[in-house]
C-alpha cells in the first residue's frame, strides 16, 4: 500500500467519507528555498457530511489531528477542500 492509500484509509477509518481525492502538488514547489524531495505538498478534497457540518476550523483540525504523524514526517504543506 502506498503513502496516499494510507492517508485515504486513515481518514476513512476516522471519518466516514463519501470520497477522497489526493493531489500531489509537490512539483509546483521544486524551486522553493525549503523544498525537500522527501516531503509532499498535498491537496486533499474530501466529500464528507460530518466535516461539512463542522465549521471550517474544526474540520481542518480534525484532519490535521488524524494526519499528525504524516505531517510531522512526510507532508510539508496540506491544502484541504471539504465538499
Amino acid at each position: 500500500m502506498n503513502f496516499f492509500d494510507n492517508i485515504k484509509n486513515k481518514i476513512n477509518y476516522n471519518i466516514n467519507t463519501e470520497n477522497i481525492i489526493i493531489i500531489d502538488n509537490s512539483y509546483l514547489h521544486k524551486k522553493h528555498k525549503f523544498y525537500d524531495i522527501n516531503k509532499f505538498h498535498l491537496k486533499i478534497i474530501i466529500k464528507s457530511k460530518k466535516l461539512k457540518e463542522m465549521n471550517l476550523v474544526e474540520a481542518h483540525r480534525e484532519i490535521f489531528s488524524i494526519l499528525k504523524e504524516e505531517i510531522n514526517t512526510k507532508i510539508h504543506a496540506l491544502e484541504i477542500e471539504i465538499n
